[in-house]
Parts: C-alpha cells; sequence; structure tokens
C-alpha cells in the first residue's frame, strides 16, 4: 500500500523493491552534496577570505546568504511549483544547485560570491522536502519516517565522509574544487532522479496558493516551532565545539576533526535506529528525543573535561539530530494537502536554529560564563523544544 497523498504514477501503482531502493538512494546522494557544501564551507571560510582579500568575520557572512537563501527558497519554490511533477521539480532542482555551485567556484569578487551563495540556499529546503515526500510516497504508511531517514542519510554521512574531504581539497589544490565536485554531485543526483525516480503526474487542477493553506493550521507552525526552538542546541554546542576541545578539554586542534566526525556518527546512527520507533509511535519518539538532547547536554560541561568522555557526549548529542527525521513526518500528518510547503518549511525552520543556538551561545560565552556553557543554553532549548510538543499533543487531545 503506497501514499495516498502521493501523486498518481503514470508506471505500476507498486513499484518494485529494488526500484524504491534505488531512488532512495539517488535521492540521497543529493542530500550528500547538499550537506558537504552546507558544512564545509564553515571550514572553508579563511581559505576563500585570504583568496579575496577580505577577513575572516566578512568571509562568513557568506554562510549567512546561504541560510537567507534556504528560507526563502523553500516556502517559495514549495508555492511557485505546486502544479509541476514531484520527478521534474527534483531534477530541475539539483540542476540548478549543480549550476550555482559550479559558479561560486569561479568567483571573481566577494559580492559575487555571495550572490552565488544566496543563488544556491534556494533549492535547499524545496529539494529535501519533495524528496522526502517522493521517499515516503514509495513505500507502506507505517514505514515512512524510515524512507525519510534513507533520504536524510546523505545529509548526516556528508558531516562524516563529505566535509572532511572537501576541507582536505580546500587545503590542498584549492577551496573552489570543493564547490565545483558538489556541483558534479548534484548533477549527478538530477541524472539519477531521472533514471530512477517513478514518473508523477502534475496536478494541473491544484493552485499555486493552495500550499499556502498549510500556514493557517496551528499545529504545523507548532511542528515548525518544535525544530526551530529544540533543535538550537545541536547547534550551540557545533558551532563552538572546535574552541571548547582546545579551550577547555585541552587537546590539540589537530583531533578536533576527530570530534566533529564522531559527532557525524552519532548523528548517522539516529538517523538509522531512531525512525524504527517514530514509524510506532512518532510523537512519543520526538518527546524521547528532546529529552535525550537535553541529558546529553547537560552533560556537555563535565564531558568537556576529559577528551574521551568528550567524544561520547558529543556522538550522543548528535543522535539527536534524528529529530530533524522525524517533525519531517509529523508535518506530513498535520499539513493537509499542502505537503510540500510543509515539508520544505522544515528546514527553513532547522536554518533559523542554526541561527539561534549559536548566537544564543555566543552570548553566554561573552558574558563570561565559559565555552561549555552553550551545553547549557543547549538545555534551555531542548526544554522550549519539548514545552512546545507539549502543546501540540495537548491541543490535538482536546479535538
Amino acid at each position: 500500500m503506497l501514499d495516498p497523498t502521493a501523486p498518481a504514477l503514470l508506471a505500476e501503482p507498486a513499484t518494485p523493491a529494488h526500484r524504491v531502493g534505488l531512488t532512495h538512494l539517488a535521492l540521497a546522494v543529493g542530500g550528500f552534496a547538499i550537506g558537504t557544501t552546507e558544512f564545509a564551507t564553515m571550514s572553508l571560510v579563511p581559505d576563500f577570505a585570504r583568496d579575496l582579500h577580505i577577513d575572516a568575520p566578512t568571509a562568513g557572512h557568506v554562510i549567512s546568504a546561504y541560510a537567507l537563501g534556504v528560507v526563502v527558497g523553500a516556502p517559495t519554490i514549495a508555492v511557485l511549483a505546486a502544479r509541476m511533477s514531484r520527478r521534474t521539480l527534483l531534477i530541475l532542482l539539483m540542476s540548478f544547485y549543480a549550476l550555482a555551485n559550479v559558479l561560486t567556484a569561479f568567483s571573481p569578487s566577494y559580492a559575487v560570491m555571495m550572490g552565488l551563495r544566496f543563488l544556491s540556499g534556494l533549492p535547499h529546503g524545496a529539494y529535501f522536502g519533495i524528496a522526502t515526500l517522493v521517499a515516503a510516497s514509495l513505500v507502506p504508511p507505517g514505514k515512512r519516517t524510515q524512507a525519510v531517514a534513507r533520504v536524510l542519510l546523505g545529509l548526516t554521512v556528508a558531516t562524516i565522509a563529505g566535509v572532511p574531504l572537501a576541507n582536505f581539497l580546500g587545503q590542498t589544490i584549492g577551496w573552489r574544487w570543493s564547490f565545483a565536485i558538489v556541483g558534479a554531485l548534484a548533477l549527478l543526483t538530477a541524472a539519477l532522479v531521472a533514471i530512477y525516480a517513478p514518473r508523477d503526474l502534475p496536478d494541473r487542477t491544484r493552485s499555486p496558493l493552495a500550499e499556502l493553506d498549510a500556514l493557517k493550521r496551528g499545529q504545523v507552525w507548532l511542528t515548525l516551532g518544535v525544530g526551530a526552538i529544540g533543535f538550537g542546541g545541536l547547534f550551540a554546542v557545533y558551532t563552538y565545539l572546535a574552541s571548547t576541545l582546545t579551550e577547555v578539554t585541552g587537546v590539540s586542534p589537530l583531533m578536533v576533526p576527530v570530534a566533529l566526525t564522531v559527532f557525524g556518527v552519532g548523528m548517522t546512527a539516529g538517523n538509522l535506529v531512531i525512525p524504527r520507533f517514530a514509524d510506532r509511535a512518532l510523537m512519543p519518539t520526538a518527546a524521547g528525543l528532546l529529552v535525550w538532547s537535553f541529558v546529553a547536554l547537560a552533560l556537555y560541561p563535565l564531558a568537556a573535561l576529559n577528551f574521551w568522555t568528550m567524544l561520547v557526549d558529543v556522538c550522543a548529542i548528535g543522535v539527536g539530530g534524528a529529530l530533524g527525521t522525524v517533525l519531517q513526518t509529523r508535518l506530513m500528518d498535520v499539513s493537509g494537502d499542502a505537503q510540500a510547503l510543509a515539508a520544505a518549511l522544515n528546514h527553513s525552520a532547522f536554518n533559523v536554529a542554526n541561527a539561534l543556538g549559536p548566537w544564543l551561545g555566543g552570548l553566554a560565552i561573552a558574558a563570561g560564563f565559559g565555552w561549555t556553557s552553550t551545553g547549557w543554553v543547549g538545555c534551555g532549548l531542548a526544554l522550549g523544544g519539548l514545552a512546545i510538543l507539549a502543546v501540540s499533543v495537548s491541543l490535538e487531545r482536546r479535538r
């Protein structure tokens, strides 16, 4: 039985299992490409700052430009492309992503690179939103979260393999090659989707404005709020992890990549295991993840005193990243017929978390509470997300 909300397929209603797996793999390659450039750009800031003759803080605005592109592009594309075939839209999104990243590799100036990174961010949220809907539509309803996890697995694996590789290339043969390779991966994704993804009929009767119906639903906003607040703690810790390791734990900067890799391993493990529980009990799993994150973040200041305990705790914090997958499925349940917009907005919410967590963590550090205070900031954000989740569940039960 396929997801009844999926667009009509031109082929057989039941897609063969091997074809489903290949489609999920194709979509995950896109997640790998996006995850690589999103996280690796942070580590390449010194390289392109030096090449473009700007200081590092100014170069950091390039990352903000990309995030702004994600926030703007996700809802805009979801609404404007409401009548388009999902398969066709995915191909166009990754083709555009490939072009924008390749052009970034040839950026002659800071201003041009800023503009190109904004354009690169536009397809990000829409791609993940539509890709997860397509992945979920190919499996029985009881396995939707696992299907979503397979797409997002590309994003988490990127933190283990893609980011270190891009950073290595940036330091050896130049930062421009990192963006060029991401462009090639995006183009590969477009080709794989064209080959393996089932053809679906565009809904010519659907009004683009119908997607905006998602914005009228309180449960959609509450779910987005859980992600925007509850996920902020992870980013608060991740942003200042390198400084905490060198200043508090007292390890060599050479050990920082080890901790970042362990963090990625935790995210990947969480994305492989947690969805199985979510498909059985979605909201309890979401609540459990927020409690898990609260505990892991609370232990962070103590764990930071020793490198080995730090690695264990960082891995545990990474496991909490599975919240993104769980909330993606939740949005499918509460958005009615406006699933494309709601699914895309999930990644806008996470970019809000990516801005909120580091900002609050920076305030705590600047106030003199120390590098490990980001753990306590994360605890507060996890509790905030849990409170919003409790309101969501309470309102749903009253209905």
